[in-house]
């Protein structure tokens, strides 16, 4: 059984311990954003006696708020409490003082060390301050002072990357135009042009799982070829979609009433998935 991770996120505030956090997320650990320095060892001690692997992965972030002298102890804490069967990295973010008094003025939000007789840059040199203990040994510090948001949660995933492939879930909805198209989706294919088999009336009650449906529809070419170029279009995109770390992946497909076309070239696009080893989800969203 490999070693549970344990990553300690610290560093600046505005310099990016938010993005990192959403990154370990999308990444599969279990996130646990501003931990109380006092509770980090019971934490520990928790994930030690549980067995679920939904937190063989755990990422804590720890700030300023913390009293100075429990942050003192930490590098101590760190290594005493994950000498056993915890893997841990300490990923450290900072960034010039200007650019994090341009970041908080943009966003308008206040920094949790400013008060009314401390202004914003006194509270930024007075985090370096607080926050110096960490440094001693951190695995990855971060200048974020000229990065952008996509390239931090790059070096994150870089720095963590592991030998498991990442494979982006699929999720495939048909739906009915005639219903409204469905809302935060990545795609949006419409099979409308393809043969109508609401015009067979014998077929018109039935729905695209059914085979009568499904041999009418596959004795049409232009059915066949929208399968196909659907597929390869997947196959030849999805895996720069995970390259790029996407979480899912939401693909859309309508046809009139949600009800033939769309269910049919969705079931097709499942089995191709699946024969690839994809993890792929279809929901029919017309149907009862």
């Amino acid at each position: 059984m490999s070693a549970k991770k344990l990553i300690i996120v610290s560093g600046l505030s505005g310099s990016g311990k938010s993005v990192t956090l959403h990154t370990l997320e999308d990444l599969g650990y279990y996130c646990i954003d501003n931990l109380p320095l006092f509770l980090l060892k019971e934490l520990v001690t928790r994930l030690e006696e549980i067995i679920d692997n939904a937190f063989a992965k755990t990422a804590v972030s720890i700030d300023a708020r913390n009293q100075l002298q429990r942050l003192s102890g930490l590098p101590e804490l760190l290594e005493l409490l994950c000498s056993g069967p915890f893997e841990y990295h300490l990923l450290y973010l900072e960034a010039e003082t200007e650019t994090l008094i341009k970041r908080f003025s943009e966003t308008r939000r206040k920094h949790p060390l400013t008060t009314p007789d401390r202004p914003l840059a006194e509270a930024i040199e007075l985090e370096r301050r607080l926050l110096a203990p960490i440094l001693n040994d951190p695995h990855l510090r971060i200048d974020t002072t000229h990065t952008n948001v996509h390239q931090l949660r790059d070096l994150v995933r870089e720095h963590l990357r592991d030998d498991t492939p990442h494979e982006v879930p699929i999720l495939l909805q048909t739906f009915g135009f005639k219903h409204g198209v469905p809302q935060d989706v990545d795609f949006v294919f419409d099979v409308r042009c393809l043969p109508n088999p609401h015009w067979q009336p014998e077929l018109r009650p039935l729905t695209g799982l059914d085979p009568a449906v499904a041999r009418f529809l596959e004795g049409s070419p232009e059915v066949d070829e929208m399968h196909s170029d659907l597929a390869r279009f997947f196959d030849r995109w999805i895996p720069c979609f995970e390259t790029d770390g996407r979480s899912y992946l939401t693909v859309a497909i309508g046809c009139t009433g949600g009800q033939h076309r769309s269910v049919y070239i969705a079931e097709q696009l499942k089995r191709h998935f699946e024969t690839r080893g994809r993890q792929v989800m279809v929901r029919h969203r017309e149907l009862p």
